[in-house]
């Protein structure tokens, strides 16, 4: 009885599968029937979806490389296995027509996004990989042949960034995370690594230096040092941090430190050696057992000091550093005056071999390097630097310092009545009728809101006026056609320079008028909103430099005058300078050609010839000739005007890259139109098919802020010539460098980025976004 009934339900069991199999099959034999799109079934007969032998959007699986919930700014990925409909791997190498579309569901914003095939044992996983940069809800497509696969479309939520990396003063932002730090065995200091993300793959250092004193720093990625890698590290002791916390909240004519003047002279820290694989190490020096913890060993090469040092006194405040010495010690006598802003640089040094005081070298970039001996040396420069950190808002990066200026400068002007005043202009004479319509201006008649009407066109100035007339106004006040401004290059892509020779007709007056439109557009984008102005112009890198303070060097030359760069300082720093007969002196000759005067570099330059040991100092000095000593009076007088509504301690926080970003902003870049007119020399075929690829990837996610940091890192300007890439000249021009999984390079003379090969599309979008944002100095104090 058991056996029949076993039997039975064995019957009953194989005819369901059956049943099922037949089922399976005649759907298959339908499904190919019904298919009559011979390229979606390509060579496959009957035969081969009876076994199964086929791809199946329902089979495949799809795995993500990240947990939820994630943030925005990183770079994300996630496979797609790819499987026959009997279970067996697709080959993915074979053309499937995979198609990956992500979109932000509130912005219908389209990311896009990257597909590579990965050689694993069956090869059949497609890695996607892509950046998202808004915080929201998106919605991610797979699919095959129009078909969704698995259980597309997805749903994946990016949170906004948090702050998990906060500078406190002794690193700089934009840190890879690929960090590695090493410890030399000493007992000196312990360090830890804390990856964290915010926009950019960062690492935070956590550091305990068990001495106190002054450390040097260096930090650097597979061998080669950050440009902003290298920095001090001051350690107090808790009574000297107290002091120094005293005189910050207390400043005053009476905070000030003895010390002693050495010497001026040209100091650099670049001369300062350590090996590129150690991250931090103590100044050391053979001392006794009394003074190891309170002096730092002296610099390798540091010049003899043999001239009887100078007393003086170091007095600080919020604004400046200012070095005094008193005659008869009641007659006081400024030497030197420093800002507080970043552009004082501070270099530390061990004692010096008189008083045994630790010295310190102060250069601003505009002045010759001060050399100082201090017995508070490290009381006095953490002094200084809490001051700069109030200065600058407590932080480096550019959005923070943004913040704090359009902060302050609204706060500044609070007091000043914000009513409408009204300016009649021509639109014929612009120029003239404007300069016309402000010149009995106050400083409250600037900082009120222009209600600006044409003459002869009826019209309620509701804000459009407005934003006509400062495009207007900038245009011709920039335009060289005027000949206030000038280009080193004859072509309009040329950057705007202050012009040395300048018509008579064209007063200085001219100037502080350009400067208060430049301050007013400030002021007015600090108020935010439809208030906000942008400056339309280009300006040279050297120009924006001494706006902000900063001393010139030959390096301005390749941005700002490329053809004397490519000519002679290129020539002059590649070849032997011993025979070309050449003295710290420049010639200057007229439109005729006529040899109209020899401008001496420095005192009796005619007579001094340049050598290769000092050219560069020669090159340093005709860029201080050719770049600002030429149009000293135009800056000072656009600084006057400037200055007026924008005080120069509040625009100090900012380098010159920074400044143009602030005034300028970005334009409006186009993608589409940059990939259309750039042209890709050289290359494998893995770079022009994979990291190009990746490439174009990377900057379609990058914001118009990031597009301008490229084109700044590139052409040595963030804004583009009118008609775009089109109309760059040379053309913007992406090279296949030798290199392998380094940082990007640039040659602004010729539009160039010198991109290396990678292995991955996270590599490059973190090696890019590294290079394009390094670029400020660090300090810092723990």
């Amino acid at each position: 009885m058991f056996y029949v009934i076993g039997g039975i339900t064995v019957s009953i069991i194989a005819f369901v599968f059956t049943i099922k199999f037949l089922c399976e099959l005649a759907a298959r034999v339908v499904s190919f029937l019904q298919n009559e799109d011979r390229g979606r079934r390509g060579d496959r007969s009957i035969y081969d979806y009876v076994r199964g032998n086929y791809l199946d959007p329902r089979s495949c699986k799809v795995s993500w490389d990240w947990k939820d919930p994630q943030e925005v700014g990183q770079t994300m990925s996630f496979r797609v296995q790819l499987f026959y409909k009997n279970g067996q791997p697709f080959p993915a190498h074979r053309p499937v027509g995979l198609r990956v579309n992500i979109t932000h569901v509130e912005l219908a914003l389209d990311i896009p996004v990257t597909q590579e095939v990965l050689q694993e044992p069956e090869a059949n996983v497609v890695k996607v990989a892509f950046t998202v940069r808004k915080a929201g809800r998106y919605e991610v497509a797979v699919k095959l042949g129009g078909l969704n696969v698995a259980y597309s479309p997805y749903y994946k939520i990016f949170q906004p960034g948090r702050t998990l990396f906060k500078k406190c003063g002794c690193l700089t932002p934009g840190l890879p995370a690929a960090l590695s730090l090493d410890d030399d065995g000493s007992e000196d200091y312990y360090s830890q690594s804390v990856s964290s993300n915010r926009q950019l793959c960062q690492v935070q250092l956590r550091l305990t230096l068990r001495k106190k004193g002054c450390f040097r720093a260096r930090i650097s990625y597979q061998n080669q040092p950050l440009s902003n890698g290298e920095f001090d590290i001051i350690v107090l002791s808790e009574n000297e941090k107290n002091c120094v916390e005293k005189h910050v909240s207390t400043p005053g004519t009476s905070m000030y430190f003895e010390a002693y003047l050495y010497s001026i002279g040209n100091y650099s820290s670049s001369t300062w050696q350590l090996p590129a694989s150690s991250l931090l190490a103590p100044q050391r020096r053979p001392s006794t057992a009394d003074e190891e913890e309170d002096h730092d060993s002296p610099v390798e090469g540091q010049p003899e000091k043999v001239k009887k040092p100078k007393k003086v006194y170091c007095y600080i405040s919020p604004k400046q550093l200012s070095v005094k010495e008193f005659y008869l010690k009641i007659i006081p006598w400024r030497l030197f005056t420093f800002r507080v802003c970043p552009g004082t640089k501070f270099t530390y040094h061990g004692p010096d071999p008189i008083h045994k005081y630790l010295t310190l070298v102060v250069d601003d970039g505009i002045q010759p390097p001060v050399e100082l001996s201090c017995k508070d040396r490290n009381i006095m420069a953490a002094t200084f630097i809490r001051f700069l950190h109030k200065n600058i808002g407590g932080s480096e990066t550019f959005q923070d310092k943004v913040s704090f200026f359009q902060r302050e400068l609204r706060h500044m002007h609070s007091k000043r009545p914000r009513t409408k005043t009204c300016l009649k202009v021509s639109r014929h004479a612009l120029l003239d009728s404007s300069l016309k319509a402000t010149r009995n201006f106050s400083v409250s008649d600037w900082s009120k809101n222009f209600e600006v009407v044409f003459q002869d066109e009826e019209a309620l100035d509701w804000g459009g006026p407005r934003r006509e007339w400062f495009e207007l106004i900038c245009k011709t006040l920039f335009d060289t056609s005027n000949q206030l401004f000038t280009r080193f290059s004859d072509n309009n892509q040329g950057l705007v320079h202050p012009n040395p020779d300048r018509p008579a007709h064209l007063r200085l007056k001219v100037y502080e008028f350009a400067g208060r439109v430049v301050g007013k557009c400030l002021y007015e984008s600090a108020l935010g909103g439809a208030y906000k102005q942008l400056v339309r112009a280009r300006f040279t890198r050297s120009f924006l430099a001494q706006i902000i303070g900063l001393r010139m060097n030959y390096k301005y030359f390749e941005t700002d005058d490329q053809e004397f760069y490519k000519t002679k300082v290129c020539f002059i720093l590649n070849n032997d300078v011993s025979e070309m007969d050449l003295v710290f002196a420049e010639e200057k000759y007229s439109k005729s050609g006529q040899l109209e005067k020899v401008v001496e570099l420095i005192s009796g330059g005619a007579q001094i010839p340049v050598t290769n040991e000092n050219k560069m100092h020669y090159l340093n000095l005709l860029a201080q000739y050719r770049l600002a000593t030429q149009v000293r009076d135009e800056v000072e007088h656009f600084l006057k005007g400037l200055n007026e509504l924008v005080p120069e301690n509040l625009l100090a926080i900012f380098d010159e890259n920074e400044l143009e970003l602030l005034m300028c902003g970005t334009g409006d870049i186009n993608v589409q139109d940059f990939k259309a007119h750039a042209v890709i020399v050289g290359g494998s075929w893995h770079f022009r098919e994979k990291v190009m690829k990746w490439f174009w990837a990377v900057v379609s996610s990058f914001t118009q802020e990031e597009l301008a940091r490229l084109l700044q890192f590139t052409t040595g300007s963030s804004q583009l010539p009118p008609g775009g890439f089109n109309t760059l000249c040379p053309s913007f021009q992406i090279i296949a460098a030798p290199t392998h999984s380094t940082l990007p390079t640039a040659h602004t003379c010729f539009n160039q980025l010198c991109l290396p090969t990678y292995d991955s599309y996270e590599e490059l979008h973190k090696m890019l976004k590294l290079a394009i944002s390094e670029g400020s100095e660090g300090f810092g104090m723990l």
